[in-house]
């Protein structure tokens, strides 16, 4: 079942790698950051799959194979698209991990659809709770960041790209981080994507408050943050958001960047791993 059809009608491209003969010890459903695809998930997936877990991923709307509509790249709609996912794969006893934006629909999906069939949450390298700086929320990240990246890539978003995935992966801040290769597969599943959802998808992320979802994170649950994440401070994420749900456990990784699954890739399929088992 490559694609599946959301309720309304875009069609979204899942990947659903089960073991072969016998019963799955559980499902695992992986969400993407932006502006990436759910290639992002495979070294986990692989992992997940061969230790007896349903591992299912899924290019966001926008983004990857999945279709490109013109609306949709609310976080409500993206809640809803994610629990399309699970009733088209008639998944269960799901363990939800979210990367950097997918954080949001972990966050919006508990809420909004009273975390059915969850049976535990991961977010990782998260934009949950609330990224943007207000009055009440002042470790946020300013709105001009916001809008200097919108004009990056409006006025020219391949080179925005080049520069952002430095960044996003901690190049030059410590030794080994990521290859050159990696930038470049990073860079070409960027540019899969359209114009619009890559707009919209970054002020979603960015302005959405998810504060209030986090009392319906009822299950066991699991924070890992990069101490020196520079394109999601942990501070006003991940540090906030193990604060704010009852019980979560917080991993930081010291000096770890943004781009966790591939800087710290060993690590953090450990911690996962673990977590999923534990």
């Amino acid at each position: 079942m490559p694609m599946i059809t959301t309720r309304d009608g875009t069609q979204l491209y899942v990947k659903d790698w089960a073991p072969s003969g016998g019963q799955a010890s559980g499902t695992v459903i992986m969400m993407h950051g932006w502006p990436l695809t759910a290639d992002t998930w495979d070294d986990f997936a692989m992992v997940a799959a061969n230790a007896g877990y349903r591992a299912i991923s899924y290019d966001r709307r926008g983004f990857g194979r999945s279709d490109q509509p013109w609306q949709g790249y609310d976080y409500d709609t993206l809640a809803d698209d994610l629990a399309d996912v699970i009733e088209a794969t008639g998944a269960e006893n799901i363990t939800l991990m979210g990367f950097s934006m997918g954080g949001g629909e972990v966050a919006r999906y508990m809420s909004r659809h009273g975390g059915k069939g969850v049976t535990k949450a991961a977010l990782v390298a998260s934009v949950v709770p609330y990224m943007l700086q207000t009055a009440d929320n002042p470790n946020g990240v300013p709105q001009s960041t916001f809008d200097e990246m919108t004009k990056g890539m409006t006025d020219d978003r391949a080179h925005f790209f080049k520069s952002f995935f430095k960044t996003f992966y901690g190049v030059g801040m410590f030794k080994g981080s990521v290859s050159d290769e990696v930038l470049d597969w990073s860079f070409q599943q960027t540019m899969m994507a359209g114009l619009k959802p890559t707009l919209a998808c970054a002020k979603a992320f960015a302005t959405t408050d998810f504060r209030p979802d986090l009392a319906s994170f009822t299950v066991p649950t699991l924070v890992i943050h990069g101490t020196s994440d520079q394109t999601v401070p942990i501070e006003t994420s991940g540090r906030a958001a193990a604060a704010a749900i009852p019980g979560a456990k917080l991993i930081e990784y010291d000096g770890g960047p943004h781009g966790l699954f591939a800087s710290h890739k060993e690590r953090l399929t450990q911690d996962l791993m673990a977590f999923l088992k534990g």
